[in-house]
């Protein structure tokens, strides 16, 4: 039984922007790649300079390319690709001045604005001389506690224009989650929603800025902005020293034309936390060439975008894919935001707004295809999507069933590329490419340029099993440090603690020999009974094959001097766990994962803890059924359901 699921054609394959860069490189070197992936990416791992110097003038970066390609360190994270070029990253997303539709903003009510190429350029440059005039400067922090919006592209694109710092938060976070984040890097400006809706709820953010006012003093300037196709909301509190204006104000204003100042290649373009359920967020500073030059090889080489492109991803301003979608106008694509709930009156709701808008690629989380699975079983192609190419999977491993779920209902034609990477380098190490075939349950490969492999304990490399994801080689998109932390102390720990002179990713993962990836989760969840190591993705993946189970969550408990297997399930509508299908479930888990895989104790709770951008969270349930104290409760989205989990009998014997 083959375990492929879709191919491209030649034609496809020839027409696509992958193979204009490998004839573009056979020209440059004299070399042959014959559309293989397998020896395209070797080269450009051991010429790994070469390459990123190359694509550089493939994607015509605007900015100054210096002829020297690399300044090589013995620290790891010290090499710096191209040194001494200067760019604007603004000047690069601004790729387009015409008539032709950059923006499309949907709201879950359905209402809909678009802003053509010529009005981004426009909108921009009002923002551009606002920040000017109140003194922003390079370096200088910008944030936005903002829904997915046009105004908060254009507020980005106008922060990194004139060289300050973006850092953003969505309006799911509370209060204390936007303080430990922006307290930290001290911003002077702050861009604010007046409010925002999730599943028909209005929520009021403006009466929070009181005390986040209070909270963070290096806030001088406050941009209040309006949620689109709604009135502004009253804000009746006054505001000591803070210079308040409204976004309409701004964009009243005349534009002036935008001098695009070149800045270092290693400058300081963004600031993203980690997600802080282990303690307060870790501000990693990213920088601008070395972003710009992976997100457009991603995009143009990994997921075929071109120009006129119409991309879409599900996310909101607090994870990391937001950056990444907003990058692809650099590519010269039109990029579509949602903003809401993507099941608001419809499970099918981004699907129908697939099919309206003509989307090309269509990114989602893998969370999502599941609890599409379970709400629409047999969507059967109720949807053409004649202009989609690609969809995409990330925030957690796309299992088999969902793999499977797309072709057979989605669409049949059309390249899944599960992608996997993080904010801790603000795109992927591992994602899909259109040389090769889509396998079940499997990520292709890894990323041009990028050296990944899986070690074990000791550092040997491993095929057909489980360990430690790594990345070998120096790579552009390397996070310039951690905010505030010196000497590198915090940064060298997070990655280069466990391995010498490697990225340690901090992902459980499992290479084949055709070279796909599986990610079997983050090795902090790993499990460990009697000592072998075992991965959560394999429960997950069968436990996710019930109608009966609407979600779960896996952990371990130390019990008796060991650790045993506890699973933690939400039940669909209508359906119990009785004794049928606990046992059901059990032998499942038993057959195509292992005897050591089967959980001991099988517990339905009412819901599970997950992060603000969707990720269950199993070390909060750890620490809470274990009766240690869960750090930074405020990471979560729902941190009162933790409370279900406290003083269970059931894992008292």
């Amino acid at each position: 039984m083959t375990n492929k699921l879709w191919e491209a054609s030649l034609k496809e394959k020839k027409n696509s922007n992958l193979y204009a860069f490998e004839k573009f490189i056979s020209n440059k070197i004299k070399k042959k790649f014959n559309l293989n992936y397998k020896t395209f990416l070797n080269w450009t791992v051991k010429n790994s300079p070469e390459f990123w110097n190359y694509f550089w003038e493939f994607s015509e970066i605007k900015g100054l390319k210096s002829k020297k390609k690399i300044k090589k360190s013995k620290i790891f994270y010290k090499n710096l690709f191209l040194p001494g070029s200067k760019l604007n990253f603004g000047e690069n997303l601004l790729s387009k001045n015409n008539d032709d539709k950059a923006i499309t903003f949907i709201s879950e009510n359905g209402f809909r604005e678009e802003k053509s190429w010529r009005e981004l350029n426009l909108s921009t440059g009002k923002i551009v001389k606002f920040l000017k005039e109140i003194k922003i400067k390079k370096g200088d922090r910008v944030a936005a506690y903002m829904p997915n919006t046009i105004e908060t592209v254009e507020a980005f694109i106008a922060a990194c224009t004139i060289g300050s710092i973006w850092s953003s938060c969505s309006p799911d976070f509370g209060i204390k989650g936007v303080v430990e984040r922006f307290s930290q890097i001290n911003p002077k400006v702050l861009f604010i929603t007046d409010q925002y809706f999730y599943n028909g709820k209005k929520i009021n953010v403006l009466e929070r800025l009181s005390e986040i006012l209070k909270s963070i003093p290096s806030i001088k300037n406050v941009v209040i902005v309006n949620y689109p196709g709604k009135k502004y909301v009253t804000n009746k509190s006054k505001y000591k020293k803070i210079n308040l204006i409204k976004w309409r104000e701004i964009i009243q204003n005349q534009s002036e034309k935008i001098n695009f100042k070149k800045y270092d290649f290693e400058s300081e373009l963004t600031i993203l936390y980690s997600s802080g359920t282990t303690g307060k967020p870790k501000c990693i500073c990213h920088r601008t060439g070395g972003v710009l030059l992976q997100h457009k090889k991603e995009h143009q080489l990994h997921c075929d975008i071109k120009e006129n492109d119409n991309v879409f991803y599900f996310t909101t301003c607090g994870w990391m894919m937001w950056n990444w979608l907003v990058s692809s106008l650099a590519s010269k694509a039109s990029i579509v935001l949602f903003d809401g709930s993507p099941m608001y009156k419809s499970s099918d709701l981004l699907l129908k707004i697939a099919q309206r808008e003509k989307i090309t690629l269509f990114g989602i989380s893998a969370k999502y295809i599941d609890a599409l699975r379970k709400l629409e079983p047999n969507l059967k192609f109720k949807y053409k999507l004649q202009k989609l190419k690609t969809i995409c999977s990330t925030g957690s491993p796309l299992s088999s069933e969902g793999f499977k779920y797309v072709y057979k209902n989605i669409k049949k034609k059309v390249h899944l590329s599960s992608i996997s990477g993080g904010t801790d380098i603000v795109s992927c190490f591992v994602l899909g490419n259109i040389y090769q075939p889509v396998n079940i349950g499997e990520i292709q490969n890894s990323g041009l340029g990028l050296d990944i492999d899986v070690f074990n304990d000791s550092g040997k490399s491993l095929k057909n099993s489980k360990g430690e994801l790594v990345c070998k080689n120096p790579f552009p998109s390397m996070p310039l440090k951690f905010w505030n932390d010196k000497n590198d102390v915090k940064f060298k720990k997070a990655y280069f603690n466990r391995y010498k002179n490697t990225w340690h990713h901090g992902d459980y993962a499992e290479r084949r020999n055709n070279d796909g990836f599986i990610i079997h989760g983050r090795s902090d969840t790993t499990l460990n009974p009697g000592g072998v190591r075992l991965g959560t993705a394999e429960i997950y993946s069968e436990v996710e094959k019930f109608k009966e189970i609407k979600e779960a969550l896996v952990v371990g408990q130390s019990w008796d001097n060991d650790i045993r297997i506890i699973l933690f399930v939400v039940m669909s509508n209508e359906y119990i766990l009785n004794d049928s299908l606990l046992n059901r479930i059990k032998t499942q888990i038993r057959i195509n994962a292992s005897p050591r895989h089967v959980p001991s104790k099988v517990i339905v709770v009412k819901d599970i803890p997950r992060t603000k951008s969707g990720k269950i969270v199993e070390l909060a349930v750890k620490s809470t059924i274990e009766g240690s104290v869960v750090k930074n409760k405020e990471a979560l989205a729902n941190p009162e359901v933790l409370k279900q989990y406290k003083n269970l009998k059931q894992l008292s014997y």
